[in-house]
Protein backbone atom coordinates (compact mmCIF):
# COMPACT_ATOMS: atom_id res chain seq x y z
CA UNK A 1 0.00 0.00 0.00
CA UNK A 2 1.66 3.21 -1.20
CA UNK A 3 0.18 6.11 0.72
CA UNK A 4 1.96 8.65 -1.44
CA UNK A 5 -0.06 7.47 -4.45
CA UNK A 6 -3.45 7.90 -2.76
CA UNK A 7 -5.99 9.66 -4.96
CA UNK A 8 -7.61 11.39 -1.96
CA UNK A 9 -6.26 13.41 0.93
CA UNK A 10 -5.29 11.09 3.79
CA UNK A 11 -6.41 12.69 7.05
CA UNK A 12 -8.67 11.81 10.00
CA UNK A 13 -12.33 12.53 9.29
CA UNK A 14 -15.62 12.21 11.08
CA UNK A 15 -17.72 9.16 10.26
CA UNK A 16 -20.26 11.04 8.16
CA UNK A 17 -17.50 12.90 6.34
CA UNK A 18 -15.82 9.58 5.63
CA UNK A 19 -19.03 8.18 4.16
CA UNK A 20 -19.40 11.32 2.06
CA UNK A 21 -15.90 10.62 0.77
CA UNK A 22 -17.09 7.13 -0.18
CA UNK A 23 -19.96 8.62 -2.18
CA UNK A 24 -17.57 10.92 -4.03
CA UNK A 25 -15.19 8.04 -4.66
CA UNK A 26 -17.99 5.93 -6.14
CA UNK A 27 -19.07 8.84 -8.33
CA UNK A 28 -15.54 9.24 -9.66
CA UNK A 29 -15.47 5.60 -10.81
CA UNK A 30 -19.21 5.13 -11.34
CA UNK A 31 -18.93 3.92 -14.93
CA UNK A 32 -16.57 1.09 -14.05
CA UNK A 33 -18.43 0.17 -10.86
CA UNK A 34 -21.93 0.15 -12.35
CA UNK A 35 -20.90 -1.61 -15.56
CA UNK A 36 -19.01 -4.35 -13.76
CA UNK A 37 -21.85 -4.84 -11.28
CA UNK A 38 -24.44 -5.05 -14.05
CA UNK A 39 -22.40 -7.50 -16.14
CA UNK A 40 -21.87 -9.67 -13.08
CA UNK A 41 -25.30 -9.67 -11.43
CA UNK A 42 -27.91 -9.24 -14.16
CA UNK A 43 -27.08 -12.48 -16.03
CA UNK A 44 -27.18 -14.38 -12.75
CA UNK A 45 -30.49 -12.71 -11.89
CA UNK A 46 -31.91 -13.74 -15.27
CA UNK A 47 -30.72 -17.30 -14.69
CA UNK A 48 -32.34 -17.42 -11.25
CA UNK A 49 -35.61 -16.01 -12.61
CA UNK A 50 -35.66 -18.54 -15.42
CA UNK A 51 -34.83 -21.47 -13.18
CA UNK A 52 -37.29 -20.42 -10.45
CA UNK A 53 -40.05 -19.02 -12.63
CA UNK A 54 -42.74 -20.52 -10.42
CA UNK A 55 -41.14 -19.06 -7.27
CA UNK A 56 -40.28 -15.40 -7.91
CA UNK A 57 -39.93 -14.62 -4.22
CA UNK A 58 -37.38 -17.39 -3.78
CA UNK A 59 -35.42 -16.13 -6.79
CA UNK A 60 -35.12 -12.59 -5.47
CA UNK A 61 -34.33 -13.91 -1.98
CA UNK A 62 -31.40 -15.95 -3.30
CA UNK A 63 -30.22 -12.98 -5.35
CA UNK A 64 -30.37 -10.75 -2.25
CA UNK A 65 -28.58 -13.35 -0.13
CA UNK A 66 -25.66 -13.48 -2.59
CA UNK A 67 -24.93 -9.75 -2.28
CA UNK A 68 -21.77 -10.25 -0.12
CA UNK A 69 -20.27 -12.32 -2.94
CA UNK A 70 -21.08 -9.58 -5.46
CA UNK A 71 -19.76 -6.83 -3.15
CA UNK A 72 -16.23 -8.16 -3.43
CA UNK A 73 -15.90 -6.90 -6.99
CA UNK A 74 -16.57 -3.18 -6.28
CA UNK A 75 -14.35 -3.40 -3.19
CA UNK A 76 -11.51 -4.72 -5.34
CA UNK A 77 -12.01 -1.93 -7.87
CA UNK A 78 -12.10 0.77 -5.18
CA UNK A 79 -9.03 -0.57 -3.39
CA UNK A 80 -7.05 -0.40 -6.63
CA UNK A 81 -8.43 2.96 -7.72
CA UNK A 82 -7.79 4.46 -4.29
CA UNK A 83 -4.03 4.21 -4.81
CA UNK A 84 -3.85 5.18 -8.43
CA UNK A 85 -4.20 1.77 -10.12
CA UNK A 86 -7.81 1.47 -11.32
CA UNK A 87 -8.28 -1.83 -13.17
CA UNK A 88 -10.01 -2.17 -16.50
CA UNK A 89 -13.41 -3.77 -16.80
CA UNK A 90 -11.92 -6.94 -18.21
CA UNK A 91 -9.33 -7.20 -15.44
CA UNK A 92 -11.94 -6.67 -12.74
CA UNK A 93 -14.26 -9.37 -14.08
CA UNK A 94 -11.36 -11.80 -14.38
CA UNK A 95 -10.38 -11.19 -10.77
CA UNK A 96 -13.84 -11.87 -9.35
CA UNK A 97 -13.59 -15.71 -9.23
CA UNK A 98 -10.30 -15.37 -7.33
CA UNK A 99 -11.90 -12.95 -4.89
CA UNK A 100 -14.49 -15.57 -3.92
CA UNK A 101 -11.93 -17.97 -2.47
CA UNK A 102 -11.50 -16.29 0.89
CA UNK A 103 -14.15 -16.93 3.57
CA UNK A 104 -17.08 -17.03 1.14
CA UNK A 105 -19.02 -19.56 3.20
CA UNK A 106 -18.76 -17.44 6.32
CA UNK A 107 -19.87 -14.34 4.40
CA UNK A 108 -22.99 -16.13 3.18
CA UNK A 109 -23.96 -17.82 6.45
CA UNK A 110 -23.41 -16.52 9.97
CA UNK A 111 -21.90 -13.20 8.83
CA UNK A 112 -24.59 -12.49 6.25
CA UNK A 113 -26.89 -10.48 8.51
CA UNK A 114 -24.13 -8.45 10.16
CA UNK A 115 -24.89 -4.74 10.17
CA UNK A 116 -21.16 -3.90 9.96
CA UNK A 117 -20.70 -5.99 6.81
CA UNK A 118 -19.40 -3.18 4.60
CA UNK A 119 -17.03 -1.96 7.33
CA UNK A 120 -15.41 -5.31 8.17
CA UNK A 121 -15.35 -6.79 4.66
CA UNK A 122 -11.92 -5.25 3.81
CA UNK A 123 -10.37 -7.07 6.80
CA UNK A 124 -10.92 -10.45 5.16
CA UNK A 125 -10.53 -9.43 1.52
CA UNK A 126 -7.75 -6.83 1.59
CA UNK A 127 -5.81 -7.80 4.72
CA UNK A 128 -6.43 -11.54 4.31
CA UNK A 129 -6.97 -12.10 8.03
CA UNK A 130 -8.90 -15.07 9.35
CA UNK A 131 -9.59 -16.78 12.63
CA UNK A 132 -8.05 -15.31 15.75
CA UNK A 133 -6.14 -12.62 13.88
CA UNK A 134 -9.31 -11.39 12.25
CA UNK A 135 -11.12 -11.34 15.59
CA UNK A 136 -8.37 -9.31 17.24
CA UNK A 137 -8.31 -6.92 14.32
CA UNK A 138 -12.06 -6.41 14.48
CA UNK A 139 -11.92 -5.76 18.22
CA UNK A 140 -9.62 -2.83 17.51
CA UNK A 141 -11.48 -1.51 14.47
CA UNK A 142 -14.95 -1.74 16.01
CA UNK A 143 -14.03 0.32 19.05
CA UNK A 144 -15.07 3.31 16.97
CA UNK A 145 -17.14 3.86 13.82
CA UNK A 146 -19.12 0.64 14.38
CA UNK A 147 -22.29 2.63 15.02
CA UNK A 148 -21.86 4.54 11.77
CA UNK A 149 -21.43 1.26 9.89
CA UNK A 150 -24.66 -0.06 11.38
CA UNK A 151 -26.53 3.10 10.46
CA UNK A 152 -25.12 2.86 6.96
CA UNK A 153 -26.66 -0.60 6.55
CA UNK A 154 -30.00 0.41 8.08
CA UNK A 155 -30.31 3.57 6.00
CA UNK A 156 -29.15 1.67 2.93
CA UNK A 157 -31.86 -0.96 3.37
CA UNK A 158 -34.54 1.72 3.61
CA UNK A 159 -33.07 3.55 0.64
CA UNK A 160 -33.14 0.35 -1.40
CA UNK A 161 -36.82 -0.08 -0.63
CA UNK A 162 -37.61 3.55 -1.47
CA UNK A 163 -35.76 3.37 -4.79
CA UNK A 164 -37.45 0.06 -5.59
CA UNK A 165 -40.91 1.49 -5.04
CA UNK A 166 -39.97 4.68 -6.86
CA UNK A 167 -38.81 2.74 -9.89
CA UNK A 168 -42.11 0.85 -10.04
CA UNK A 169 -44.05 4.12 -9.80
CA UNK A 170 -41.87 5.64 -12.51
CA UNK A 171 -42.59 2.67 -14.76
CA UNK A 172 -46.31 3.21 -14.27
CA UNK A 173 -46.01 6.93 -14.97
CA UNK A 174 -44.07 6.32 -18.19
CA UNK A 175 -46.80 4.17 -19.68
CA UNK A 176 -48.40 5.65 -22.82
CA UNK A 177 -51.55 7.61 -22.14
CA UNK A 178 -53.74 5.33 -24.20
CA UNK A 179 -52.54 2.31 -22.26
CA UNK A 180 -52.93 4.09 -18.95
CA UNK A 181 -56.56 4.95 -19.73
CA UNK A 182 -57.46 1.29 -20.19
CA UNK A 183 -55.22 -0.04 -17.46
CA UNK A 184 -55.42 0.30 -13.72
CA UNK A 185 -54.01 -1.55 -10.77
CA UNK A 186 -57.36 -3.27 -10.30
CA UNK A 187 -57.30 -4.61 -13.83
CA UNK A 188 -53.67 -5.61 -13.37
CA UNK A 189 -54.49 -7.60 -10.26
CA UNK A 190 -57.50 -9.23 -11.89
CA UNK A 191 -55.34 -10.19 -14.85
CA UNK A 192 -52.71 -11.52 -12.50
CA UNK A 193 -55.13 -14.09 -11.15
CA UNK A 194 -54.42 -16.14 -14.26
CA UNK A 195 -50.78 -15.31 -14.84
CA UNK A 196 -49.40 -13.13 -12.08
CA UNK A 197 -45.79 -14.34 -12.06
CA UNK A 198 -44.62 -11.91 -14.74
CA UNK A 199 -45.53 -9.04 -12.44
CA UNK A 200 -43.40 -10.37 -9.59
CA UNK A 201 -40.47 -11.02 -11.91
CA UNK A 202 -40.82 -7.48 -13.25
CA UNK A 203 -40.70 -6.01 -9.75
CA UNK A 204 -37.71 -8.24 -8.96
CA UNK A 205 -35.96 -6.84 -12.03
CA UNK A 206 -36.53 -3.34 -10.70
CA UNK A 207 -34.77 -4.38 -7.48
CA UNK A 208 -31.80 -5.73 -9.44
CA UNK A 209 -31.57 -2.43 -11.33
CA UNK A 210 -31.66 -0.49 -8.05
CA UNK A 211 -28.67 -2.49 -6.80
CA UNK A 212 -26.71 -1.57 -9.92
CA UNK A 213 -26.81 2.04 -8.76
CA UNK A 214 -26.84 1.75 -4.97
CA UNK A 215 -24.70 -1.23 -4.02
CA UNK A 216 -21.35 0.20 -5.26
CA UNK A 217 -22.08 3.34 -3.22
CA UNK A 218 -22.78 1.20 -0.15
CA UNK A 219 -19.50 -0.69 -0.57
CA UNK A 220 -17.59 2.56 -1.15
CA UNK A 221 -18.99 4.12 2.03
CA UNK A 222 -18.00 1.09 4.09
CA UNK A 223 -14.53 1.08 2.51
CA UNK A 224 -14.03 4.78 3.29
CA UNK A 225 -15.05 4.14 6.92
CA UNK A 226 -12.44 1.37 7.06
CA UNK A 227 -9.73 3.64 5.61
CA UNK A 228 -10.63 6.42 8.01
CA UNK A 229 -10.37 4.08 10.97
CA UNK A 230 -6.96 2.84 9.85
CA UNK A 231 -5.84 6.43 9.32
CA UNK A 232 -6.65 7.20 12.95
CA UNK A 233 -5.12 4.00 14.32
CA UNK A 234 -1.93 3.95 12.27
CA UNK A 235 -1.45 7.73 11.90
CA UNK A 236 -1.20 7.63 8.14
CA UNK A 237 -1.42 11.41 7.94
CA UNK A 238 1.59 11.82 10.25
CA UNK A 239 3.52 9.22 8.30
CA UNK A 240 2.86 11.13 5.10
CA UNK A 241 4.12 14.35 6.71
CA UNK A 242 7.38 12.67 7.74
CA UNK A 243 7.80 11.19 4.28
CA UNK A 244 7.43 14.61 2.71
CA UNK A 245 9.91 16.08 5.19
CA UNK A 246 12.40 13.36 4.35
CA UNK A 247 12.04 14.05 0.65
CA UNK A 248 12.63 17.75 1.21
CA UNK A 249 15.67 17.04 3.37
CA UNK A 250 17.12 14.68 0.79
CA UNK A 251 16.71 17.30 -1.90
CA UNK A 252 18.44 19.90 0.31
CA UNK A 253 21.17 17.58 1.65
CA UNK A 254 23.87 18.98 -0.65
CA UNK A 255 23.39 22.53 0.58
CA UNK A 256 23.37 21.42 4.21
CA UNK A 257 26.60 19.45 3.73
CA UNK A 258 28.44 22.49 2.34
CA UNK A 259 27.16 24.66 5.19
CA UNK A 260 28.36 22.16 7.81
CA UNK A 261 31.82 21.97 6.22
CA UNK A 262 32.15 25.75 6.27
CA UNK A 263 31.19 25.93 9.94
CA UNK A 264 33.48 23.14 11.09
CA UNK A 265 36.81 25.04 11.03
CA UNK A 266 35.83 27.97 13.34
CA UNK A 267 34.22 25.56 15.74
CA UNK A 268 37.45 23.57 16.14
CA UNK A 269 39.38 26.66 17.19
CA UNK A 270 36.76 27.59 19.79
CA UNK A 271 36.71 24.11 21.27
CA UNK A 272 40.49 24.06 21.46
CA UNK A 273 40.50 27.35 23.39
CA UNK A 274 38.27 26.03 26.17
CA UNK A 275 40.11 24.45 29.15
CA UNK A 276 39.56 20.79 29.82
CA UNK A 277 37.08 20.01 32.61
CA UNK A 278 38.20 17.30 35.08
CA UNK A 279 36.88 16.07 38.45
CA UNK A 280 39.54 18.15 40.19
CA UNK A 281 38.66 21.38 38.45
CA UNK A 282 37.88 24.35 40.73
CA UNK A 283 34.37 24.74 39.27
CA UNK A 284 33.33 21.34 40.56
CA UNK A 285 35.23 21.46 43.87
CA UNK A 286 33.79 24.82 44.92
CA UNK A 287 30.14 23.65 44.67
CA UNK A 288 28.31 23.20 48.05
CA UNK A 289 26.81 19.87 46.92
CA UNK A 290 28.22 16.74 48.58
CA UNK A 291 27.20 13.10 48.87
CA UNK A 292 25.03 13.45 51.98
CA UNK A 293 23.11 16.39 50.62
CA UNK A 294 22.51 14.54 47.35
CA UNK A 295 21.33 11.44 49.24
CA UNK A 296 18.88 13.46 51.31
CA UNK A 297 17.52 15.23 48.26
CA UNK A 298 17.03 11.98 46.40
CA UNK A 299 15.31 10.40 49.40
CA UNK A 300 12.97 13.36 49.73
CA UNK A 301 11.99 13.11 46.08
CA UNK A 302 11.42 9.35 46.28
CA UNK A 303 9.14 9.75 49.29
CA UNK A 304 6.77 11.93 47.29
CA UNK A 305 4.35 11.06 44.49
CA UNK A 306 4.53 9.63 41.94
CA UNK A 307 7.31 7.45 43.38
CA UNK A 308 5.45 6.67 46.60
CA UNK A 309 1.71 7.02 47.15
CA UNK A 310 0.57 6.54 50.70
CA UNK A 311 -2.86 5.02 51.16
CA UNK A 312 -4.92 4.32 54.30
CA UNK A 313 -6.48 0.84 54.24
CA UNK A 314 -9.25 -0.19 56.64
CA UNK A 315 -9.97 -3.88 57.16
CA UNK A 316 -11.31 -6.33 59.73
CA UNK A 317 -8.91 -8.42 61.82
CA UNK A 318 -9.11 -10.79 64.76
CA UNK A 319 -8.31 -9.43 68.20
CA UNK A 320 -5.29 -11.71 68.63
CA UNK A 321 -3.70 -10.50 65.38
CA UNK A 322 -1.07 -7.81 65.80
CA UNK A 323 -2.21 -4.42 64.51
CA UNK A 324 0.46 -4.26 61.83
CA UNK A 325 -0.13 -7.76 60.53
CA UNK A 326 -1.78 -8.24 57.17
CA UNK A 327 -3.32 -11.29 55.72
CA UNK A 328 -1.11 -13.17 53.36
CA UNK A 329 -1.95 -12.42 49.78
CA UNK A 330 -4.07 -9.39 50.74
CA UNK A 331 -4.97 -7.40 47.64
CA UNK A 332 -3.87 -10.18 45.32
CA UNK A 333 -6.00 -12.39 43.09
CA UNK A 334 -6.02 -16.04 44.20
CA UNK A 335 -3.99 -18.35 42.03
CA UNK A 336 -6.92 -20.71 41.38
CA UNK A 337 -8.98 -17.81 40.05
CA UNK A 338 -6.15 -16.76 37.74
CA UNK A 339 -5.86 -20.31 36.42
CA UNK A 340 -9.61 -20.50 35.84
CA UNK A 341 -9.66 -17.21 33.93
CA UNK A 342 -6.70 -18.28 31.82
CA UNK A 343 -8.51 -21.52 31.05
CA UNK A 344 -11.58 -19.61 29.85
CA UNK A 345 -9.41 -17.40 27.67
CA UNK A 346 -7.98 -20.37 25.81
CA UNK A 347 -8.64 -21.20 22.18
CA UNK A 348 -10.79 -24.24 22.97
CA UNK A 349 -13.26 -22.26 25.03
CA UNK A 350 -13.44 -19.55 22.37
CA UNK A 351 -14.25 -22.16 19.77
CA UNK A 352 -16.87 -23.59 22.13
CA UNK A 353 -18.32 -20.10 22.61
CA UNK A 354 -18.55 -19.67 18.83
CA UNK A 355 -20.34 -23.00 18.51
CA UNK A 356 -22.78 -22.01 21.25
CA UNK A 357 -23.39 -18.70 19.49
CA UNK A 358 -24.08 -20.49 16.20
CA UNK A 359 -26.43 -22.89 17.99
CA UNK A 360 -28.31 -20.01 19.61
CA UNK A 361 -28.68 -18.25 16.27
CA UNK A 362 -29.93 -21.50 14.79
CA UNK A 363 -32.51 -21.80 17.56
CA UNK A 364 -33.66 -18.23 16.94
CA UNK A 365 -33.95 -18.77 13.18
CA UNK A 366 -35.73 -22.07 13.75
CA UNK A 367 -38.16 -20.43 16.17
CA UNK A 368 -38.92 -17.68 13.65
CA UNK A 369 -39.45 -20.27 10.94
CA UNK A 370 -41.72 -22.27 13.24
CA UNK A 371 -43.79 -19.17 13.99
CA UNK A 372 -44.08 -18.39 10.29
CA UNK A 373 -45.17 -21.96 9.60
CA UNK A 374 -47.60 -21.91 12.51
CA UNK A 375 -49.23 -18.70 11.32
CA UNK A 376 -48.69 -19.25 7.60
CA UNK A 377 -52.32 -18.55 6.78
CA UNK A 378 -52.11 -15.17 8.45
CA UNK A 379 -48.82 -14.39 6.73
CA UNK A 380 -50.22 -15.41 3.37
CA UNK A 381 -53.27 -13.23 3.91
CA UNK A 382 -51.36 -10.07 4.87
CA UNK A 383 -47.97 -10.48 3.23
CA UNK A 384 -48.35 -12.48 0.04
CA UNK A 385 -48.56 -10.47 -3.16
CA UNK A 386 -50.48 -13.19 -4.96
CA UNK A 387 -54.12 -12.16 -5.37
CA UNK A 388 -56.41 -14.47 -3.50
CA UNK A 389 -59.98 -15.26 -4.32
CA UNK A 390 -62.64 -14.93 -1.69
CA UNK A 391 -63.71 -18.45 -0.88
CA UNK A 392 -66.78 -18.66 1.25
CA UNK A 393 -67.00 -21.49 3.66
CA UNK A 394 -69.59 -24.03 2.63
CA UNK A 395 -71.92 -24.67 5.50
CA UNK A 396 -73.73 -27.98 5.74
CA UNK A 397 -77.38 -27.73 4.80
CA UNK A 398 -79.82 -28.35 7.65
CA UNK A 399 -81.66 -31.64 7.57
CA UNK A 400 -84.53 -30.59 9.83
CA UNK A 401 -86.39 -27.41 10.81
CA UNK A 402 -89.42 -27.04 13.09
CA UNK A 403 -89.28 -30.81 13.48
CA UNK A 404 -89.81 -31.28 9.71
CA UNK A 405 -87.58 -33.38 7.47
CA UNK A 406 -86.06 -31.11 4.77
CA UNK A 407 -84.20 -33.71 2.71
CA UNK A 408 -85.34 -33.59 -0.94
CA UNK A 409 -85.53 -37.38 -1.16
CA UNK A 410 -88.12 -37.43 1.62
CA UNK A 411 -90.57 -35.39 -0.51
CA UNK A 412 -92.88 -36.80 -3.20
CA UNK A 413 -92.23 -36.07 -6.85
CA UNK A 414 -95.46 -34.09 -7.38
CA UNK A 415 -95.92 -32.13 -4.18
CA UNK A 416 -99.03 -30.20 -5.27
CA UNK A 417 -100.89 -33.35 -6.38
CA UNK A 418 -99.98 -35.13 -3.16
CA UNK A 419 -101.21 -32.17 -1.09
CA UNK A 420 -104.53 -32.12 -2.98
CA UNK A 421 -105.07 -35.83 -2.31
CA UNK A 422 -104.35 -35.41 1.40
CA UNK A 423 -106.45 -32.27 1.85
CA UNK A 424 -109.86 -33.99 2.10
CA UNK A 425 -108.95 -36.44 4.83
CA UNK A 426 -105.81 -34.98 6.41
CA UNK A 427 -105.62 -31.19 5.86
CA UNK A 428 -102.96 -30.78 8.57
CA UNK A 429 -100.63 -33.19 6.79
CA UNK A 430 -101.32 -31.45 3.47
CA UNK A 431 -100.33 -28.03 4.87
CA UNK A 432 -97.33 -29.61 6.60
CA UNK A 433 -96.22 -31.15 3.31
CA UNK A 434 -96.45 -27.81 1.49
CA UNK A 435 -94.59 -25.93 4.25
CA UNK A 436 -91.92 -28.62 4.54
CA UNK A 437 -91.42 -28.59 0.77
CA UNK A 438 -91.15 -24.78 0.86
CA UNK A 439 -88.42 -24.90 3.51
CA UNK A 440 -86.57 -27.60 1.57
CA UNK A 441 -86.63 -25.53 -1.63
CA UNK A 442 -85.46 -22.43 0.24
CA UNK A 443 -82.55 -24.34 1.72
CA UNK A 444 -81.42 -26.26 -1.36
CA UNK A 445 -82.46 -24.06 -4.29
CA UNK A 446 -82.06 -20.56 -2.81
CA UNK A 447 -79.17 -21.36 -0.41
CA UNK A 448 -80.90 -19.81 2.58
CA UNK A 449 -79.09 -20.92 5.72
CA UNK A 450 -81.85 -22.09 8.01
CA UNK A 451 -81.08 -22.61 11.65
CA UNK A 452 -82.80 -25.07 13.92
CA UNK A 453 -83.87 -22.23 16.22
CA UNK A 454 -85.37 -20.04 13.46
CA UNK A 455 -89.01 -19.00 13.75
CA UNK A 456 -91.51 -18.61 10.93
CA UNK A 457 -91.08 -14.85 11.06
CA UNK A 458 -87.30 -15.10 10.69
CA UNK A 459 -87.75 -17.39 7.69
CA UNK A 460 -90.02 -14.77 6.08
CA UNK A 461 -87.39 -12.08 6.72
CA UNK A 462 -84.78 -14.12 4.88
CA UNK A 463 -87.18 -14.72 2.00
CA UNK A 464 -87.74 -10.97 1.82
CA UNK A 465 -83.98 -10.48 1.32
CA UNK A 466 -84.23 -12.52 -1.90
CA UNK A 467 -86.31 -9.69 -3.43
CA UNK A 468 -88.79 -12.02 -5.14
CA UNK A 469 -92.29 -10.62 -4.53
CA UNK A 470 -94.19 -13.67 -5.82
CA UNK A 471 -92.24 -16.05 -3.60
CA UNK A 472 -92.63 -13.73 -0.62
CA UNK A 473 -96.41 -13.40 -1.10
CA UNK A 474 -96.89 -17.15 -1.44
CA UNK A 475 -94.68 -17.82 1.59
CA UNK A 476 -96.64 -15.38 3.75
CA UNK A 477 -99.96 -16.94 2.69
CA UNK A 478 -98.75 -20.50 3.32
CA UNK A 479 -97.08 -19.58 6.61
CA UNK A 480 -100.24 -17.89 7.92
CA UNK A 481 -102.44 -20.91 7.20
CA UNK A 482 -99.76 -23.26 8.57
CA UNK A 483 -99.55 -21.32 11.84
CA UNK A 484 -103.37 -21.26 12.14
CA UNK A 485 -103.52 -25.03 11.68
CA UNK A 486 -100.45 -25.92 13.78
CA UNK A 487 -101.01 -23.59 16.72
CA UNK A 488 -104.69 -22.57 16.52
CA UNK A 489 -106.15 -25.79 15.09
CA UNK A 490 -108.18 -23.76 12.60
CA UNK A 491 -109.03 -25.42 9.31
CA UNK A 492 -108.45 -23.20 6.28
CA UNK A 493 -111.36 -22.56 3.87
CA UNK A 494 -111.89 -24.91 0.94
CA UNK A 495 -110.73 -22.40 -1.66
CA UNK A 496 -107.35 -22.15 0.07
CA UNK A 497 -106.49 -25.68 -1.04
CA UNK A 498 -106.67 -24.84 -4.74
CA UNK A 499 -104.98 -21.46 -4.18
CA UNK A 500 -101.97 -22.95 -2.40
CA UNK A 501 -101.57 -25.88 -4.79
CA UNK A 502 -101.83 -23.69 -7.89
CA UNK A 503 -99.41 -21.21 -6.36
CA UNK A 504 -96.92 -24.01 -5.75
CA UNK A 505 -97.15 -25.14 -9.35
CA UNK A 506 -96.61 -21.59 -10.62
CA UNK A 507 -93.50 -21.04 -8.50
CA UNK A 508 -91.81 -24.43 -8.46
CA UNK A 509 -93.41 -26.56 -11.18
CA UNK A 510 -94.51 -24.28 -14.03
CA UNK A 511 -94.54 -27.10 -16.63
CA UNK A 512 -97.07 -29.10 -14.64
CA UNK A 513 -99.23 -25.99 -14.19
CA UNK A 514 -99.47 -25.41 -17.95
Amino acid sequence: MRLNDASVVIRPRSTWEAMDLGVLLSQRHRRLLMTSWALLTLPLFALLSWGLWDSPSLAVLIFWWLKPAFDRLPLYILSKAMFGEPPTLKQALRQWPRLLKGQLLASLTWRRLSLQRSFVMPVAQLEGLDGQQRQQRLEVLLQRDAGAARWLTIIGAHLEGALWIGLMVLFYLLLPQQVALDWSWQSLISAATQDWRWLEHLTNLFYALVLVVWEPIYVACGFSLYLNRRTVLEAWDIELVFRRMRQRLISASGVLLIAVMLLMSPAHSVWAAEPAISPDSPRLLDQPLNTQVARDGIKTILEQPPFKNREAVTRYRFSEDPPGAQASGDGQTPQWLKSLLQLFEGQHFRALANLIEIALWGIVIGAVGLLIWRYRDWVQAFVSRRPTLDVKAVRPLPQQAFGLDLKPESLPADIAARAESLWQSHPREALGLLYRALLSRLSHDFNIALEAADTEGQVLQRIEQLQQPALLAYSKNLTGHWQGMAYGHRLPPEQVRQELCDGWRVLFDPEAFH
